[in-house]
């Protein structure tokens, strides 16, 4: 995402540690965005280029309350 974007990145980790925050966003109500790049670089036909690891971005106006979930969560 480019720097001007309104998302900011908050974590990065596994698939099942990105499971765990999206419940823990969900239940304040932030609904993140969860950048995959194995999974495009799948659909795309290229290989893995690191495995299991998700990067999770939410909005500017969600970002303190965010990362203080993040914070108390890892």
């Amino acid at each position: 995402m480019s720097s001007d974007s309104s998302y900011h990145h908050i974590f990065t980790g596994s698939s099942v540690a990105v499971l765990a925050l999206l419940d823990a966003l969900a239940a304040e109500g932030i609904n993140p965005i969860i950048k995959d790049e194995n999974e495009s670089a799948r659909l795309a036909g290229f290989g893995m280029t690191s495995p299991m690891t998700q990067q999770v971005y939410v909005h500017t106006d969600e970002k303190e309350r965010a990362e203080s979930i993040v914070e108390k969560l890892f």
